[in-house]
């Protein structure tokens, strides 16, 4: 199962040298979701990360800049989607320096997911708001049964998000979930780098494997 860490979307005081600790931790897939940001200031965060770390971000926005760096993947938002034919170009560009890239989007609702026509080959992608903050039981009116039913007729693979703590790693991976995504149950912790070798430790905990 996947083990995702997605950026803060505000800036976080020595957010570069977290992240690049995260890394060392043995963080594989790392989320800069960052749209407030100009390209310039994306590029200078992306900078002050250590190059053989690129190969594992997939940035939310500035896509070109996967070209520059040699980053991992995108992702597709809704409004990217929408502009087919400059999305499908700046893929095109790409494709031409990494064929391996790596595509993710976003759903919020598993009718989304069941209707999804694959048009960029998508890796994974996410589906949110999953979990409770308080109690890790479902949100947005998800049910168990119909989570494992969606991921079993869709042929994407899915990754939670939303409400992720560290005590719904086991019952992300009973449902099916391709991957879990950390997002803020690990950025508002005192000590972030902690926060993910905890749960690495639950994987462990449960035998799961950290794809």
């Amino acid at each position: 199962m996947k083990l995702i860490v997605i950026s803060s979307s505000n800036s976080i005081e020595n957010e570069v040298k977290i992240v690049t600790e995260l890394f060392e931790a043995g963080l594989e897939t790392f989320h800069i979701r960052k749209h407030k940001l100009s390209t310039k200031s994306m590029k200078e965060f992306i900078a002050a990360i250590p190059s053989h770390f690129h190969n594992r971000i997939i940035i939310h926005s500035h896509h070109k800049l996967a070209r520059k760096f040699d980053l991992a993947g995108i992702h597709l938002t809704k409004s990217h989607k929408k502009k087919t034919w400059k999305t499908w170009l700046i893929l095109k560009l790409i494709r031409l320096k990494n064929p391996g890239i790596i595509i993710t989007t976003s759903y919020s609702t598993i009718g989304q997911i069941l209707a999804s026509k694959q048009d960029y080959d998508y890796s994974y992608a996410f589906l949110s708001p999953i979990f409770d903050n308080f109690n890790s039981k479902f949100q947005g009116g998800f049910t168990e049964h119909s989570l494992k039913s969606a991921i079993q007729k869709s042929s994407l693979k899915i990754v939670a998000r939303g409400g992720v703590d560290i005590a719904a790693i086991e019952n992300a991976q009973n449902i099916g979930f391709h991957g879990i995504a950390f997002y803020s149950s690990l950025w508002k912790s005192k000590d972030p780098v902690a926060e993910f070798n905890k749960a690495v430790e639950k994987f462990q905990e449960l035998h799961i494997p950290i794809e």
